[in-house]
């Protein structure tokens, strides 16, 4: 981000990342047969910008982005989730952090560990405003 200063000069500031790493959850994704009855591990990274300067001014958690209510809301969508793509979970996981979270942008990954024999993992990663 390019911000003027008081001088007038413009700088890049960086706005600040709030990140959740490897959040694990079981669901229901896939599109074979057997991923539509059985609940699979995806792995969910966030990283979301917020701007932490109040937060760190008060030190009072009603001013910061409270990652555990995040966690908890993502988690309790995915369990209840059955997609057939990644691609649609990831989507679905952006809009709702963007529309109840005082996030001004993310990037969000999902994986499914293990999908794909001889890789650690399999997944998407999205960037939304």
């Amino acid at each position: 981000m390019i911000k003027s200063d008081q001088s007038g000069l413009y700088q890049n500031y960086d706005m600040d990342k709030v990140f959740i790493k490897n959040l694990q959850v079981e669901t229901i994704i896939g599109i074979f047969d057997w991923e539509r009855e059985v609940r699979q591990v995806v792995s969910i990274d966030l990283e979301m910008e917020f701007d932490n300067k109040k937060a760190a001014k008060s030190d009072d958690i009603k001013d910061a982005l409270d990652y555990k209510k995040i966690g908890k809301r993502v988690s309790g969508y995915v369990k209840k989730s059955k997609y057939k793509l990644v691609e649609r979970l990831a989507e679905q996981i952006a809009k709702i952090v963007l529309k109840e979270f005082p996030v001004s942008s993310l990037i969000l990954s999902v994986t499914k560990p293990g999908a794909l024999r001889g890789s650690e993992s399999v997944g998407i990663r999205i960037t939304r405003p």
